[in-house]
């Protein structure tokens, strides 16, 4: 190895069932020629070059790299990547797993036909990796320091990804925030003002994205999804009416009763003994 070669990297002592963590991390600078593979692993890999070129063969694809690719290696496939033999390249790395890994990939444009994806506008996705680099350590504090960093890492190739790109221009990504903050937030005295701004669109649009993929106004939307809540209280719990109310948002108790039978058809104290 000529003095110009450098390698660093961390490797995990640890690899329980989690939903995601980080098996190792490093930074490299190849040889001349330098070949990895062909071999197979037990994670996702994901590399980013900083500098020079390579190939990466992935079944029967070859493809040719350089600054600002990234390509990923999944689990079990056998694959092998070679730096060029007159400009090798440097790249940083992170290697994952978990049992949410493979599903926030799907959010990704990276998939096992199309491995590769390229990136060069800014150094995002550089800082991001460094980040994950430099938190390494087999301490608790690490560890989660490591697995914070890969999330936000993969939440950034998902932000970049031309999939969320088109679920922002049909709206669907609004919907589901949307639908995720009244779940999260329905037992509270919120309403469609509140919804609109925490995912950050006006209240008509809002209405529109509902009515569009949802079929109904986010009023209705918000009442029927605090109803439901409540039967389930009615059926589950000993609760009384006044209870159930304020626990799934209603401070008035009357208007609780009277939004009830409008949805259900009957009170909610014939709904209780029924």
């Amino acid at each position: 190895m000529n003095n110009d070669t450098f390698k660093y990297s961390y490797k995990s002592q640890f690899r329980e069932n989690l939903s995601l963590t980080v098996y190792n991390t490093g930074i490299e600078q190849c040889e001349n020629g330098f070949v990895c593979g062909p071999r197979v692993r037990d994670h996702f890999l994901v590399h980013y070059i900083l500098s020079g070129k390579g190939t990466y063969t992935y079944g029967d694809n070859t493809y040719e790299l350089a600054k600002g690719d990234l390509f990923i290696i999944y689990p079990s496939e056998v694959t092998i990547y070679k730096a060029d033999d007159e400009l090798p390249w440097e790249y940083c790395w992170v290697g994952f797993n978990g049992t949410e890994a493979e599903k926030l990939l799907r959010c990704t444009d990276l998939t096992p036909e199309n491995p590769v994806l390229h990136y060069d506008r800014d150094g995002k996705m550089r800082d991001h990796l460094f980040k994950i680099y430099k938190s390494q350590g087999n301490q608790l504090q690490n560890e989660s320091r490591m697995t914070g960093y890969l999330y936000l890492f993969l939440s950034f190739l998902m932000e970049i990804s031309t999939k969320q790109q088109d679920r922002d221009i049909s709206g669907i990504s609004y919907i589901e925030a949307a639908v995720k903050y009244v779940q999260h937030n329905f037992s509270r005295d919120i309403d469609v003002c509140d919804i609109a701004q925490n995912i950050g669109v006006s209240r008509s649009h809002l209405y529109r994205l509902f009515i569009k993929h949802l079929g109904m106004p986010p009023n209705e939307y918000l009442s029927r999804f605090r109803i439901n809540q409540a039967c389930s209280l009615l059926r589950h719990s000993d609760l009384s009416i006044g209870e159930i109310a304020n626990s799934v948002g209603f401070l008035d108790q009357l208007y609780f009763s009277r939004v009830f039978k409008k949805f259900k058809g009957t009170p909610p104290s014939k709904y209780n003994r029924r």
